[in-house]
């Protein structure tokens, strides 16, 4: 038997059930073609099992942030945390004791806060639900005895809209670190004990939203470098996570943005949508490869994961390095995406450019990128005959784009490439 619900749109009341979707999907946009009124309805990912969110013909009014997370969201932020622990045990054979955990507004939108409950129980702390509505009241602090790690010191980086849409999440996180220091634990298995309480929240000030790079992403030197990591630690120095008071929750700080970078042994984004990747937007690059970058300014050398969350049974953390190499040989340099490409025009020419564009970035920022993967990905654009014809044709400008970001890159010595063919095709010097 299907769940059955009821939606408002517009003129008529429409009842359907998990897996009778279409009509009211057709209805939806139908009503919205005529200029009627589309009831709102939450936003989320049905990916994410958030049945409540369709139809998706439906205007959208976001989220209510009293019900971040939700217990499907701890729960399953819970396996990630776990996943996470034991990739840095196999690749380091320890605990991590201090990671940055990058927090996207849109992604805690979608899975109802799986990332920020993963941070969460690295702390060793759980949300604490109400029993009619499932509204987060508080935060709990679990005894050491449930867990057979040491708690793991956690620092939040999170988005501008995360600052808007979630402070209460920021207040709730500082609450529990405050709450870690005053316990009577060894500080072997508790890092806040015996130390000053600061802030583990930061984000950027008021009304500013991004990384605000500018083009040292795509500046090749070691300047640009340094430039890309003070602008990710400048859009990164408001503390959002004070208690309420005369300084208020959101001061700057970017002494303590530093020391928190400076201090990590690890870092990581959670990546939930499962129809995209790291090389598919400029933002992957910017947040992870820019974190790396700013340790080049504040000191420091941590482990970079991507986790990948797009399968909810089966989460996999992986280097950021071993991502990049998965993604280029699955998707980005493999001959059946490249040709779907050519049936999209001067779209698809734009989308073949700025995967290279992305794929430079991370080379460059985080130097996370073999030099056998751009030859993999020239060999499947620019080396194939076919492709070139396409972009002279319908995106000369993409074209020419990357011949000149090919040129950068082995001018750089990011791409230091020793077939003459290549050398040859791009007009350099052997």
């Amino acid at each position: 038997m299907c769940d059955v619900k009821e939606s408002q749109f517009g003129d008529g009341l429409h009842v359907y059930g998990r897996g009778e979707q279409g009509e009211a999907e057709r209805t939806g946009l139908l009503t919205a073609l005529r200029g009627a009124r589309v009831a709102g309805g939450p936003s989320g990912s049905p990916w994410r099992g958030r049945a409540d969110v369709l139809p998706t013909g439906r205007n959208l009014y976001t989220t209510d942030p009293r019900a971040v997370p939700s217990r499907t969201a701890h729960a399953q932020g819970v396996t990630l945390a776990d996943e996470l622990i034991r990739r840095h045990l196999q690749d380091h054979g320890d605990y991590p004791r201090t990671i940055v955990v990058d927090l996207w507004a849109s992604a805690t939108m979608r899975t109802a806060g799986e990332e920020f409950a993963m941070a969460l129980h690295l702390l060793g702390a759980e949300p604490v639900w109400d029993l009619q509505s499932d509204r987060v009241t508080g935060v709990e602090i679990l005894p050491l005895a449930q867990f057979d790690r040491p708690r793991i010191d956690v620092t939040l980086r999170v988005s501008g809209l995360f600052r808007d849409a979630f402070p209460t999440l920021c207040a709730m996180f500082g609450q529990a670190v405050r709450a870690l220091a005053r316990r009577d634990e060894p500080p072997a298995w508790n890092p806040f004990v015996g130390q000053a309480v600061t802030a583990r929240v930061y984000g950027p000030g008021p009304g500013r939203y991004g990384l605000a790079m500018g083009d040292a992403a795509e500046t090749y030197t070691a300047d640009g470098r340094l430039a890309a990591g003070e602008a990710w630690l400048a859009a990164s120095s408001h503390a959002l996570d004070g208690e309420e008071g005369e300084d208020g929750r959101d001061v700057s700080d970017p002494h303590g943005i530093r020391d928190r970078v400076a201090a990590a042994d690890a870092f990581v984004h959670v990546q939930d949508l499962p129809e995209t990747d790291l090389l598919l937007a400029a933002d992957y690059a910017a947040h992870e490869a820019g974190f790396a970058a700013a340790q080049s300014v504040a000191g420091g050398s941590a482990a970079l994961y991507h986790l990948d969350a797009r399968d909810p049974d089966r989460p996999r953390a992986r280097p950021l390095r071993e991502e990049i190499a998965r993604v280029v040989h699955a998707r980005a340099a493999n001959p059946a995406w490249v040709d779907g490409m050519l049936r999209h025009g001067f779209r698809g020419g734009a989308e073949i450019a700025a995967t290279l564009d992305h794929l430079g970035a991370f080379a460059h920022l985080a130097d996370a990128v073999s030099v056998e993967l751009i030859d993999l990905y020239f060999d499947a654009t620019l080396a194939r005959e076919t492709v070139v014809e396409f972009l002279e044709a319908a995106n000369p400008a993409a074209l020419a784009a990357m011949r000149a970001r090919f040129a950068a890159l082995h001018a750089a010595n990011l791409w230091p490439t020793r077939r003459n063919s290549i050398l040859a095709q791009l007009g350099m010097p052997a």
